[in-house]
């Protein structure tokens, strides 16, 4: 991507900040075209999109480091134009998801932004565009939640607090637009143990914020604590069993103690 459609990006995001008030979709459509415009006579788009990806991401955060307010909007408005304008001349994959959400974290934290907010901003609209461009919620939150986890590790960030802000965005992002809460928590658990198990954060820590997180969600959308925190277990359990016997022996045990006065049950575990 040239230095030009940089600028273009930059200066419509900039008119967005500086105008009505709203970001979340001003930011969404300016990058929605702007990809459409880049991506439609490329050849082999999925090659092409993970440099597209980042230069826009650059230009967007220029612009919230310029007038210095709306990072977290902003952060939130770019992945949805992003996808939504990937999703109109190719198809969206997990690959292209993770490519989005790692260089919107990037992005934001050049600019002084906080990973942990801006993780929850993200994942809520990624879940809430999924569907939209073919993707599977559980698909898409998986590949949300994982890559959070590394951005993190990457960047020296609070990778519970991460953790959490992450599934509390994808419950929210799911319940937005009349999704599967339960696929989707079990998903963003699936990524986040996932993730942990592959930057040797602690299992036991991160299972327990996700099911924390989960139950919190659970309360606003209408959805049992009981069923948002197995939803949990069972996608950090099968996240563990890819990582090792300690992993889930980790799982079972946050699981069977409780987690905020729940406990959950792992769908599919024959050993409890």
């Amino acid at each position: 991507m040239s230095d030009g459609p940089v600028t273009k990006v930059k200066d419509g995001v900039l008119k967005v900040l500086r105008g009505t008030g709203a970001i979340v979709e001003g930011t969404a459509d300016t990058v929605k075209k702007a990809t459409v415009a880049a991506l439609e006579d490329v050849g082999d788009v999925a090659g092409g999109v993970t440099g597209f990806v980042s230069s826009t991401a650059t230009g967007v955060f220029d612009a919230v480091n310029e007038v210095g307010t709306g990072l977290i909007r902003t952060a939130k408005g770019l992945v949805v134009g992003l996808l939504k304008g990937v999703g109109e001349v190719a198809t969206v994959t997990v690959e292209i998801i993770s490519d989005t959400v790692r260089a919107a974290l990037k992005g934001s934290g050049e600019v002084g932004g906080d990973l942990t907010a801006t993780a929850g901003a993200i994942a809520e609209g990624v879940i809430g565009t999924a569907k939209t461009v073919g993707v599977g919620l559980g698909e898409g939150a998986y590949a949300v939640a994982h890559t959070v986890i590394i951005s993190a590790r990457d960047v020296g960030g609070d990778v519970i607090g991460a953790a959490s802000s992450t599934m509390t965005g994808a419950v929210t992002g799911a319940s937005e637009v009349g999704g599967s809460v339960v696929d989707t928590v079990r998903g963003t658990a699936k990524g986040l143990v996932a993730g942990a198990g592959e930057v040797g954060a602690d299992v036991a820590t991160v299972t327990t914020a996700a099911i924390s997180a989960a139950i919190d969600g659970a309360k606003k959308v209408g959805l049992s604590a009981e069923d948002a925190a197995s939803a949990a277990a069972t996608g950090a359990f099968e996240a563990a069993e890819a990582i090792g016997e300690s992993a889930v022996h980790a799982v079972r045990d946050v699981a069977a103690s409780g987690v905020d006065g729940v406990k959950a049950v792992i769908l599919g575990d024959r050993d409890t």
